[in-house]
Protein backbone atom coordinates (compact mmCIF):
# COMPACT_ATOMS: atom_id res chain seq x y z
CA UNK A 1 0.00 0.00 0.00
CA UNK A 2 1.44 3.63 -0.95
CA UNK A 3 0.44 7.04 0.15
CA UNK A 4 1.11 9.66 -2.09
CA UNK A 5 0.26 13.60 -0.38
CA UNK A 6 -1.76 15.85 -2.62
CA UNK A 7 -2.13 18.79 -0.14
CA UNK A 8 -1.34 18.97 3.51
CA UNK A 9 -2.05 23.06 4.36
CA UNK A 10 -4.61 23.46 7.43
CA UNK A 11 -7.54 25.23 6.81
CA UNK A 12 -6.45 27.22 4.04
CA UNK A 13 -3.97 26.66 1.41
CA UNK A 14 -0.90 28.30 2.36
CA UNK A 15 1.94 30.20 0.73
CA UNK A 16 4.06 28.91 -2.28
CA UNK A 17 1.19 27.13 -3.76
CA UNK A 18 0.70 24.94 -0.41
CA UNK A 19 -2.67 22.63 -1.47
CA UNK A 20 -4.76 21.63 1.62
CA UNK A 21 -5.82 18.16 2.90
CA UNK A 22 -5.67 15.54 -0.14
CA UNK A 23 -3.92 12.13 -0.02
CA UNK A 24 -3.92 9.36 -3.11
CA UNK A 25 -3.83 5.65 -1.54
CA UNK A 26 -2.88 2.58 -4.02
CA UNK A 27 -2.82 -0.68 -3.98
CA UNK A 28 -2.34 -3.04 -7.01
CA UNK A 29 -5.12 -1.37 -9.24
CA UNK A 30 -7.24 0.15 -6.78
CA UNK A 31 -6.64 4.26 -6.20
CA UNK A 32 -8.68 6.02 -3.67
CA UNK A 33 -8.46 10.29 -3.46
CA UNK A 34 -8.90 10.65 0.37
CA UNK A 35 -10.14 13.76 1.05
CA UNK A 36 -10.08 16.19 -2.24
CA UNK A 37 -9.34 19.82 -0.33
CA UNK A 38 -8.42 22.79 -2.81
CA UNK A 39 -5.80 22.55 -4.88
CA UNK A 40 -5.10 18.89 -4.99
CA UNK A 41 -6.90 17.96 -8.11
CA UNK A 42 -4.37 19.15 -9.83
CA UNK A 43 -1.73 17.73 -7.53
CA UNK A 44 -3.67 14.39 -7.90
CA UNK A 45 -3.30 14.09 -11.99
CA UNK A 46 0.35 14.51 -11.40
CA UNK A 47 0.26 11.03 -10.14
CA UNK A 48 -2.71 9.31 -11.62
CA UNK A 49 -5.30 9.78 -14.81
CA UNK A 50 -8.68 10.09 -13.64
CA UNK A 51 -9.94 7.60 -15.44
CA UNK A 52 -7.89 5.34 -13.00
CA UNK A 53 -9.60 6.38 -9.58
CA UNK A 54 -11.95 3.57 -7.79
CA UNK A 55 -13.23 5.86 -5.39
CA UNK A 56 -13.18 9.25 -3.78
CA UNK A 57 -13.54 9.08 0.11
CA UNK A 58 -14.81 12.83 1.66
CA UNK A 59 -14.08 12.84 5.77
CA UNK A 60 -16.53 15.85 6.53
CA UNK A 61 -17.49 19.06 4.54
CA UNK A 62 -15.44 21.71 5.81
CA UNK A 63 -13.90 23.42 2.04
CA UNK A 64 -10.40 21.98 2.56
CA UNK A 65 -11.03 18.48 2.64
CA UNK A 66 -13.46 18.48 -0.04
CA UNK A 67 -13.83 21.62 -2.75
CA UNK A 68 -12.23 19.87 -5.47
CA UNK A 69 -14.88 17.14 -5.67
CA UNK A 70 -16.35 19.89 -8.11
CA UNK A 71 -13.17 20.18 -10.33
CA UNK A 72 -14.05 16.18 -10.69
CA UNK A 73 -17.71 16.18 -11.18
CA UNK A 74 -17.08 18.56 -14.46
CA UNK A 75 -14.40 15.82 -15.63
CA UNK A 76 -16.34 12.96 -14.75
CA UNK A 77 -19.82 14.06 -16.36
CA UNK A 78 -18.37 16.78 -19.09
CA UNK A 79 -15.29 15.24 -19.81
CA UNK A 80 -15.42 11.10 -19.48
CA UNK A 81 -19.41 10.77 -19.78
CA UNK A 82 -19.04 8.72 -16.13
CA UNK A 83 -22.02 7.76 -14.38
CA UNK A 84 -22.31 6.22 -11.00
CA UNK A 85 -18.21 7.47 -9.86
CA UNK A 86 -18.18 6.09 -5.81
CA UNK A 87 -17.81 8.69 -3.41
CA UNK A 88 -18.02 8.14 0.06
CA UNK A 89 -19.01 10.56 2.15
CA UNK A 90 -20.65 11.79 5.94
CA UNK A 91 -24.84 11.28 5.23
CA UNK A 92 -26.03 14.58 3.65
CA UNK A 93 -23.16 15.73 2.33
CA UNK A 94 -24.53 15.09 -1.26
CA UNK A 95 -27.37 17.98 -0.91
CA UNK A 96 -25.27 20.13 0.84
CA UNK A 97 -22.64 20.46 -1.31
CA UNK A 98 -24.99 20.21 -4.08
CA UNK A 99 -26.18 23.59 -3.61
CA UNK A 100 -23.42 24.86 -6.09
CA UNK A 101 -24.63 22.48 -8.76
CA UNK A 102 -28.45 23.15 -8.64
CA UNK A 103 -28.91 19.85 -6.81
CA UNK A 104 -27.87 17.98 -10.33
CA UNK A 105 -25.07 16.08 -9.73
CA UNK A 106 -25.94 14.34 -13.26
CA UNK A 107 -25.75 11.15 -12.32
CA UNK A 108 -21.91 11.26 -12.47
CA UNK A 109 -21.67 10.52 -8.93
CA UNK A 110 -23.13 7.52 -6.58
CA UNK A 111 -23.05 9.11 -3.08
CA UNK A 112 -22.74 6.33 -0.59
CA UNK A 113 -22.71 7.25 3.22
CA UNK A 114 -20.06 6.48 5.65
CA UNK A 115 -20.37 5.88 9.64
CA UNK A 116 -18.67 4.39 11.96
CA UNK A 117 -20.56 0.92 12.59
CA UNK A 118 -19.58 -0.50 9.18
CA UNK A 119 -15.88 -2.25 7.06
CA UNK A 120 -16.42 -1.28 3.60
CA UNK A 121 -14.57 -2.46 0.33
CA UNK A 122 -13.37 -0.83 -1.79
CA UNK A 123 -11.25 -2.90 -4.60
CA UNK A 124 -8.57 -4.82 -2.52
CA UNK A 125 -9.01 -1.48 -0.16
CA UNK A 126 -10.83 -2.38 3.60
CA UNK A 127 -11.63 1.27 5.27
CA UNK A 128 -12.82 1.64 8.64
CA UNK A 129 -14.18 5.01 9.92
CA UNK A 130 -14.64 6.63 13.17
CA UNK A 131 -16.36 9.74 14.14
CA UNK A 132 -13.76 12.37 15.64
CA UNK A 133 -14.07 15.30 18.07
CA UNK A 134 -14.38 18.28 14.98
CA UNK A 135 -17.52 19.71 13.58
CA UNK A 136 -19.54 18.83 11.78
CA UNK A 137 -19.63 14.83 11.61
CA UNK A 138 -16.23 14.15 10.34
CA UNK A 139 -14.68 10.89 10.33
CA UNK A 140 -11.24 9.48 10.62
CA UNK A 141 -10.43 6.77 8.31
CA UNK A 142 -8.10 3.26 8.41
CA UNK A 143 -7.08 1.86 5.68
CA UNK A 144 -5.94 -1.86 5.34
CA UNK A 145 -4.53 -3.85 2.82
CA UNK A 146 -1.80 -7.04 3.37
CA UNK A 147 -1.91 -6.60 6.69
CA UNK A 148 -0.72 -3.19 6.67
CA UNK A 149 -2.91 -0.93 8.46
CA UNK A 150 -2.70 2.80 7.64
CA UNK A 151 -5.04 5.93 10.36
CA UNK A 152 -5.71 9.10 8.74
CA UNK A 153 -6.92 11.09 11.90
CA UNK A 154 -8.79 13.69 9.38
CA UNK A 155 -9.68 16.85 11.46
CA UNK A 156 -10.10 16.12 15.03
CA UNK A 157 -10.16 17.58 18.64
CA UNK A 158 -8.09 15.73 21.48
CA UNK A 159 -11.39 13.67 22.34
CA UNK A 160 -11.26 11.46 19.86
CA UNK A 161 -8.09 9.25 19.62
CA UNK A 162 -6.52 6.51 17.22
CA UNK A 163 -6.80 4.21 19.78
CA UNK A 164 -10.09 4.05 18.60
CA UNK A 165 -9.09 1.74 15.90
CA UNK A 166 -6.73 -1.69 17.01
CA UNK A 167 -3.53 -0.83 17.73
CA UNK A 168 -0.37 -0.86 16.35
CA UNK A 169 -1.06 0.52 13.20
CA UNK A 170 1.86 1.23 10.18
CA UNK A 171 1.43 4.55 9.61
CA UNK A 172 -0.41 7.36 11.63
CA UNK A 173 -1.45 10.11 9.10
CA UNK A 174 -2.25 12.86 11.88
CA UNK A 175 -3.64 16.22 11.41
CA UNK A 176 -1.09 18.70 14.09
CA UNK A 177 -2.40 22.07 13.49
CA UNK A 178 -1.19 23.91 15.78
CA UNK A 179 1.91 23.91 18.21
CA UNK A 180 0.89 22.62 22.16
CA UNK A 181 1.40 26.41 23.80
CA UNK A 182 -0.83 27.85 21.17
CA UNK A 183 -4.07 26.91 20.66
CA UNK A 184 -6.65 29.22 19.85
CA UNK A 185 -9.36 26.43 18.81
CA UNK A 186 -9.95 22.73 20.43
CA UNK A 187 -11.80 21.34 17.84
CA UNK A 188 -7.63 20.75 15.97
CA UNK A 189 -4.69 19.08 17.62
CA UNK A 190 -1.15 20.28 18.55
CA UNK A 191 1.86 18.59 17.16
CA UNK A 192 2.52 17.48 20.65
CA UNK A 193 -1.24 15.79 21.24
CA UNK A 194 -0.64 14.03 17.77
CA UNK A 195 2.72 12.77 19.11
CA UNK A 196 0.95 11.37 22.11
CA UNK A 197 -2.15 10.08 21.07
CA UNK A 198 -0.16 8.23 17.94
CA UNK A 199 2.76 6.47 20.71
CA UNK A 200 0.03 5.65 23.19
CA UNK A 201 -1.98 3.86 20.41
CA UNK A 202 1.41 1.88 19.53
CA UNK A 203 1.35 3.49 15.49
CA UNK A 204 5.31 2.05 14.29
CA UNK A 205 5.39 5.39 12.66
CA UNK A 206 3.81 8.92 12.46
CA UNK A 207 3.14 11.36 9.66
CA UNK A 208 2.13 15.18 10.46
CA UNK A 209 0.03 16.95 8.40
CA UNK A 210 -2.97 19.84 8.50
CA UNK A 211 -0.55 22.47 9.66
CA UNK A 212 -1.64 26.01 10.17
CA UNK A 213 0.68 27.81 7.17
CA UNK A 214 2.03 30.21 10.09
CA UNK A 215 2.88 27.38 11.86
CA UNK A 216 6.67 27.17 12.28
CA UNK A 217 7.04 23.56 10.61
CA UNK A 218 10.34 22.86 12.39
CA UNK A 219 9.07 23.69 15.64
CA UNK A 220 6.07 21.29 14.72
CA UNK A 221 8.49 18.32 13.84
CA UNK A 222 10.42 18.77 17.47
CA UNK A 223 6.89 18.68 19.28
CA UNK A 224 5.59 15.96 17.77
CA UNK A 225 8.76 13.78 17.67
CA UNK A 226 9.20 14.94 21.21
CA UNK A 227 5.80 13.34 22.23
CA UNK A 228 5.91 10.13 19.88
CA UNK A 229 9.39 9.28 21.32
CA UNK A 230 11.04 8.93 17.95
CA UNK A 231 11.40 10.62 14.87
CA UNK A 232 8.46 11.70 12.85
CA UNK A 233 7.59 12.84 9.29
CA UNK A 234 6.39 15.81 8.22
CA UNK A 235 3.45 15.75 5.35
CA UNK A 236 4.93 17.58 2.20
CA UNK A 237 3.11 17.25 -1.38
CA UNK A 238 4.00 14.68 -3.69
CA UNK A 239 5.62 12.81 -0.62
CA UNK A 240 5.00 9.00 -1.80
CA UNK A 241 5.08 6.72 1.24
CA UNK A 242 4.79 3.28 1.49
CA UNK A 243 2.77 2.18 4.00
Amino acid sequence: MELTVLGCSGSYGGPRGAACSGYLVRDGDTSIWLDCGNGTFGHLQQHLQAEELTAVVITHEHPDHCVDVYGLHVLMKWGLQREGFPVYAPEGLEHHLGALVENDWGGAFKWMPISDTERIQVGCLGLRFSRTDHPPPTYAVEVESNQKRLVYTSDTGPSWSVDAFAPGADLVLSESTYLHDDKPAPIHLSAKEAGKAAREAGARRLMLTHLWPRVDPRKAVEEGSDAFGEAVTLAAPHLVTRV
